[in-house]
């Protein structure tokens, strides 16, 4: 079934992100095909399964792109590796970069520790929504 058959209004929505900005930069990312992981910390719950479409929100709340989570699993803070930091797309020029974005990120969103658990995510871009479609 296409998007559009599915009607992208009925799926759950969100904005990568802690602030505008950050989810409109991240959004970029998405649209640009550069980004196609990411992460969050278990306590925030699983927020996905594999299949699952989702509707990626800008900073402003609008709808922009459709995603669908292509691979789920859980790894400790400290267990990721390169090969993924890379696939969240952010511009990291090595893991450090990366870990410390992220530990920043996290301290910021209810704590860090190098051996938290988060569920890495991997997505495909389905399809991006017009900058006036409905909400």
């Amino acid at each position: 079934m296409s998007v559009l058959e599915q009607d992208w209004r009925a799926l759950e929505s969100f904005a990568f992100g802690d602030s505008p900005r950050m989810a409109d930069d991240l959004l970029a990312f998405v649209l640009s095909g550069a980004k196609t992981a990411t992460c969050w910390s278990v306590r925030d719950g699983q927020q996905t399964e594999v299949g699952k479409r989702m509707v990626v929100k800008d900073g402003a709340g609008r709808p922009r792109a459709v995603i669908e989570t292509v691979s789920l699993e859980k790894l400790r803070f400290n267990e990721v590796g390169w090969t993924f930091a890379l696939a969240e797309g952010e511009g990291d020029e090595c893991l450090e970069d990366w870990r410390d974005g992220h530990r920043a990120y996290f301290t910021r969103n209810g704590g860090y520790a190098p051996d938290m658990l988060l569920w890495c995510e991997r997505f495909r871009l389905v399809e991006t929504i017009g900058e006036g479609a409905e909400q």
